[in-house]
């Protein structure tokens, strides 16, 4: 397979994070909600008041990205919002036919 970094623990569980379903608790579907809602009024605006072009387009990507984000930030980083470990080699996948 080539040459093998060494990885960080601390890495590996930026991996850990960012890859594992984190299924929502608490308040925080109603602030994905409120999140969405402002992106897509801004989104209307924006819509509304800029001329189609490569820039408007580019504009209406990044606030879906800054919502993204957002809403990882949310589900990622709270007290409890982390899921229980639970691992799966490779080979356990299912494999479609």
């Amino acid at each position: 397979m080539g040459l093998v970094y060494k990885v960080a623990k601390q890495d590996l569980d930026k991996v850990e994070t960012a890859f594992t379903y984190h299924p929502p608790i608490d308040d925080q579907p109603e602030r994905y909600v409120f999140l969405r809602t402002a992106a897509k009024n801004l989104a209307t605006e924006i819509m509304e008041n800029c001329p189609a072009s490569r820039e408007r387009a580019v504009a209406i990507t990044k606030l879906e990205e800054a919502i993204m984000w957002a809403n990882a930030s949310i589900a990622r980083n709270e007290p409890n919002s982390q899921p229980k470990k639970e691992v799966v080699e490779v080979t356990d996948l299912p494999v479609s036919e």
